[in-house]
């Protein structure tokens, strides 16, 4: 019997005994290629040596120190790392253990930021529909996912969810890609609006859309309008980058490639490679500014902020990455992996889309192409393929819900950085066998 309160109740998964490079291997001795990084996680793989000697050589010197009495070189150092290749204007970097912690900080520093400018009025939150932005009741209330937000709906503050940006699904015969663009920023000032433009404090996106809707790419022109309509009406942007970031898309950060600055944006994942538990929220200088004079302080804290074993471990990736270019590794061989899905799943009738940037991609599943009608949520098919996969030894990251929380199945592929051409190769052959065998069982 476990004492371990796993995820899943009824059934207790396989012990983890090892790693390397681009395996995992459980205590049976069998071996899984990670083509998903856990959850778009691992960008530099398992047991990189560099990355291991750098966090023996920290717990050796210092393992731990409160930030209400001290900081410590090493989140100097990742910081300073961090806002010498950070979006213009970004300033100071908050440290914390994980992707809803990060998210959780930037809504209480967006709000406390207007607090500090004598703007209390701004008490609003918008978002979207089927995003996903973590799992504490902060992040969760603006997260858009119905299935992850029903339990707890009754404990959550208001938000405003506006669509995604989801044109597989959503933009119209009739309408261009700039065309729909500017119809979801239209949307986004209409809903400002009616709640007030005095009240609203921030609007919250993915960047590239995540787990809950398989990897949403934002149509050209999109963020820059976006930006726009926040602007006109003093609405923070905060991009949400946790799972998109820190090079997964082919840019270091991904609002590089909308041609966007946010005024908070949040990393985590990638950004210590799944080594240890780290995240941090990005902040303009002017929002820093605004409480330094102001109450001198941001009214917030963790008991592991600016943790010096994370921040060992985050700096060494970081700079493994950046030395090794990785990032321009990603962008150019992420344009092969989508070849190559395409060539393994393009034409399958059921493969509704394949989308993606770098080593970030979505394959969404559905029961009948031509119609793109999902396959019933009681086939579980998302949860049968990940099952096909593990047992062909390949690790991926499927989820239901993808068209409106309930409905829809799709595939999430995020390989470590490392991976090779023969390894992507591999991965999409794997991949296609297994959607194979599950959808056609499912479609009988």
């Amino acid at each position: 019997m476990t004492h371990v309160f796993h995820r899943h109740l009824r059934q207790t998964p396989p012990v983890a005994a090892g790693s390397h490079g681009m395996f995992i291997r459980d205590a049976e001795g069998r071996e899984y290629l990670d083509a998903s990084g856990g959850a778009a996680v691992s960008s530099l793989g398992h047991a990189h040596p560099e990355v291991l000697a750098a966090m023996h050589a920290q717990i050796d010197k210092l393992a731990y120190a409160h930030t209400s009495f001290f900081t410590s070189e090493v989140a100097e150092q990742l910081a300073d790392e961090m806002i010498g290749s950070a979006p213009e204007g970004m300033s100071h970097v908050y440290l914390v253990s994980g992707g809803s912690e990060a998210v959780e900080s930037a809504l209480k520093m967006a709000r406390q930021y207007f607090v500090e400018i004598g703007q209390p009025q701004r008490t609003h939150f918008i978002a979207r529909r089927q995003s996903y932005h973590g799992n504490t009741l902060g992040a969760l209330a603006v997260g858009g996912n119905a299935w992850r937000r029903e339990p707890f709906a009754p404990i959550l503050v208001p938000a405003t969810h506006v669509s995604p940006c989801y044109p597989y699904r959503e933009q119209r015969d009739d309408e261009s890609a700039g065309q729909y663009g500017l119809r979801l920023a239209a949307e986004l000032e209409a809903a400002i609006l009616a709640q007030g433009a005095d009240r609203v404090i921030a609007f919250v996106a993915e960047t590239v859309g995540g787990a809950t809707a398989g990897v949403l790419t934002p149509v050209p022109g999109y963020f820059k309008a976006v930006r726009a309509v926040c602007d006109k009406y003093g609405v923070l942007l905060i991009l949400d980058e946790v799972m998109c970031g820190m090079g997964r898309t082919g840019s270091l950060h991904a609002c590089e490639q909308e041609g966007v600055v946010p005024d908070l944006m949040t990393v985590a994942k990638g950004l210590g490679g799944g080594y240890q538990p780290v995240g941090a929220v990005l902040a303009q200088r002017r929002i820093v500014e605004a409480m330094s004079s102001g109450s001198g302080f941001f009214q917030h804290g963790h008991t592991y902020l600016g943790h010096p074993m994370a921040c060992a471990a985050a700096l060494a990736v970081q700079r493994v990455i950046r030395r090794d270019g990785l990032v321009a590794k990603v962008r150019e061989d992420g344009v092969a992996f989508g070849a190559m899905l395409a060539e393994a799943l393009g034409a399958h009738p059921h493969v509704g889309d394949i989308r993606g940037r770098g080593f970030f991609w979505g394959i969404e599943l559905v029961a009948d192409r031509a119609s793109k009608t999902p396959f019933d949520p009681a086939l579980k098919v998302n949860a049968t393929v990940k099952k096909d996969a593990m047992a062909r030894g390949l690790l991926c990251y499927p989820f239901g819900g993808t068209v409106d929380g309930r409905l829809g199945d799709h595939v999430l592929l995020a390989p470590p950085f490392i991976a090779t051409r023969q390894d992507l190769q591999e991965i999409a052959a794997r991949l296609a066998a297994s959607i194979d065998a599950v959808t056609r069982a499912a479609a009988r």
